[in-house]
């Protein structure tokens, strides 16, 4: 909800540079010299990096077109599109809970977008950011999934790429928008800055180290949860429909991920 007022009132790219930018100082205030700022470190930020400005950009454009709830349930069709990622990678097919999954998905977003066979341009945004999201989730494991290259520490990858992500919104930010935003898209932008960039990015890349990505993009699942509650309790409200929807895509998501997360052990 910050976000969506904050951008009624603000450029999306000026806003997602001030946040950006902010949550990679404080990431690395936190690394400080004890992190490796090594080759391998800064080239997986930036790989991971350009994935998430992708996803922001194109998540924070759909907002404008969309609604929270609408929006936090299409982004996490990213779940759905983690393993179809991971399957691709290894050449091999995908899983049969994966196609069942994406079936059930398919068929919630068809009733959270109102049953029509055309979607919105808010949807479409958010679709490619939810692709972008889960490109993101498997280049951290290529980086700091066990038995890989070069040590890469989590809290430098994170900063890396939160950097990456607010120097490539800054430039062009100061022609679509400007930095003369209210002040309250600047107290927007620093607080998502620290607990929606630099916290939670964190604390995600130093946990995917441990969980992998089909259970780290499971446990993301809490966000539309969240978010359809939240909408629930200001107004903005689903329809049946698109509530059934909603749980369409919980169930799908569920379907695709629940196999594969057992599968893989705990390191």
């Amino acid at each position: 909800m910050p976000v969506q007022d904050a951008i009624r009132h603000a450029g999306t790219l000026p806003f997602l540079a001030v946040r950006f930018l902010f949550g990679a100082a404080v990431l690395a205030a936190v690394a400080g010299r004890r992190a490796p700022w090594n080759r391998a470190t800064v080239v997986a930020g930036v790989r991971c990096g350009a994935a998430l400005l992708a996803g922001y950009v194109l998540q924070t454009a759909g907002l404008r077109f969309t609604t929270t709830s609408v929006s936090a349930f299409v982004t996490y069709l990213l779940v759905v599109m983690v393993p179809i990622l991971e399957a691709g990678t290894r050449r091999t097919a995908p899983r049969p809970e994966v196609v069942a999954g994406v079936v059930v998905a398919t068929v919630g977003l068809f009733l959270l977008t109102g049953a029509h066979l055309s979607v919105g341009r808010g949807v479409v945004l958010t679709l490619g950011c939810a692709a972008a999201f889960a490109v993101n989730i498997v280049e951290i494991d290529r980086a700091v999934g066990p038995e890989r290259g070069p040590p890469v520490d989590a809290v430098a990858l994170a900063t890396v790429q939160l950097a990456v992500v607010g120097a490539g919104c800054l430039i062009p930010g100061a022609f679509l928008g400007g930095y003369r935003m209210p002040a309250a898209s600047y107290v927007a932008a620093l607080y998502t800055g620290v607990a929606a960039s630099a916290v939670a990015f964190g604390l995600q890349v130093w946990g995917q180290r441990r969980v992998g990505p089909t259970r780290t993009s499971l446990l993301l699942m809490i966000e539309p949860v969240t978010a359809a509650l939240i909408g629930w309790f200001t107004g903005a409200r689903l329809g049946v429909l698109a509530a059934m929807g909603a749980v369409l895509i919980l169930a799908g998501i569920l379907v695709s991920e629940i196999g594969p997360a057992l599968d893989r052990p705990v390191n």
